[in-house]
């Protein structure tokens, strides 16, 4: 049962990372603000993932630095020394979240359910949200505002992106050509693909009149990944990997008609601007981590894998337990992809 919601002056928002899961945080926020206009929020947030949704209006941030270790913690506790909130969400759950929540001053404290709590979080929250299985993470995450008397009704990001982003993205993109993004390199090797078969999809979509752009952040990692693609590529993409940032990357998105990537960041962020997702799920369940809003584009082979690897059905295991075993993401084959880029670009009356 839903309180009665008491309007509270201020509430801190603790969730650091990653860049798909700040995304998810967006609609809390704006449910926050739809319902209380005058609240204070403030939300502690990682050093990367403040650059994609850092200039929401009437947010206050505070950097965490988690490559510095404790020094790190301790200028987030500087920053808000003197703060008390009414609430604190604490919608982290590691080890390092649960320990950085001790030095943030709030009435109530408000964390997962036990099942999903872990790391001590019991410890530092005094409150919890309601115990559900089967939400996608976006659920859970907008469900911390039901102690608080409110229910995530509308999910709405309208995350900023600056007109010098736009300007940028129309200059790789300058004409209405379909374009096929492709983001190949998720932050859990696992759940990579392998380069020939984005190569393969990505020759596919070129030879059915497609602009095929391949993109990606400045990393080692990233940057071999996409070396290897390319290698692979019969017909040359257009290369932008380390070339754009998250809001040049959100503007492309915008411009884009469809994206393919494996469970990662950019696939929330292409779900936030409305374009649709190739998503590539074998390490992961979609309806817990994949693209939010559509997910009729994405290849899903998480119950074949839980019965290879695990010996069960994926109906029989926890919820969001993650399969990132060597081989899993082989179980999604070149024509798996190419049928679902295929009734996608039929969807939008693209071929």
């Amino acid at each position: 049962m839903i309180p009665t919601p008491t309007t509270p002056a201020s509430i801190c928002l603790l969730r650091t990372s990653a860049i798909g899961d700040v995304t998810h945080v967006v609609p809390l926020v704006r449910t926050l603000q739809q319902a209380w206009p005058q609240v204070a929020l403030t939300w502690v947030i990682g050093k990367l993932e403040r650059k994609l949704v850092g200039d929401l209006p009437g947010v206050a941030f505070v950097t965490f630095d988690k490559a510095a270790g404790w020094s790190g913690m301790r200028a987030v506790h500087e920053a808000l020394r003197g703060q008390r909130f009414d609430a604190l969400l604490q919608m982290q759950v590691a080890m390092r979240s649960n320990l950085l929540s001790l030095g943030i001053k709030a009435e109530r404290r408000i964390g997962y359910d036990r099942a999903r709590s872990r790391d001590l979080h019991g410890l530092v929250i005094n409150e919890r949200i309601p115990a559900r299985t089967g939400e996608h993470v976006l659920d859970a995450i907008g469900s911390f505002c039901e102690p608080l008397g409110l229910q995530q009704r509308q999910v709405r990001w309208d995350i900023p992106v600056p007109d010098d982003a736009h300007a940028w993205a129309a200059g790789q993109l300058p004409d209405d050509t379909p374009t096929l993004l492709v983001s190949p390199t998720s932050s859990h090797a696992l759940r990579n693909w392998r380069a020939e078969r984005y190569a393969a999809v990505m020759d596919h979509a070129a030879a059915r009149g497609w602009r095929v752009v391949l993109v990606g952040g400045p990393s080692a990692g990233e940057r071999v990944m996409a070396d290897a693609v390319l290698a692979a590529c019969k017909q040359a993409p257009l290369d932008l990997t380390g070339k754009d940032t998250l809001k040049r990357l959100m503007a492309l998105l915008g411009r884009a008609q469809l994206l393919l990537t494996p469970d990662s960041g950019p696939m929330h962020m292409a779900n936030a601007v409305g374009t649709k997702v190739l998503g590539l799920h074998a390490a992961s369940n979609p309806d817990r981590s994949g693209p939010y809003s559509d997910r009729r584009w994405c290849v899903d082979k998480y119950d074949e894998a839980a019965r290879k690897y695990l010996g069960k059905p994926a109906s029989e295991i926890a919820w969001g337990r993650k399969i990132e075993k060597p081989g899993v993401m082989d179980l999604i084959t070149i024509d798996d992809a190419i049928e679902r880029y295929e009734a996608a670009a039929h969807e939008m009356g693209l071929l």
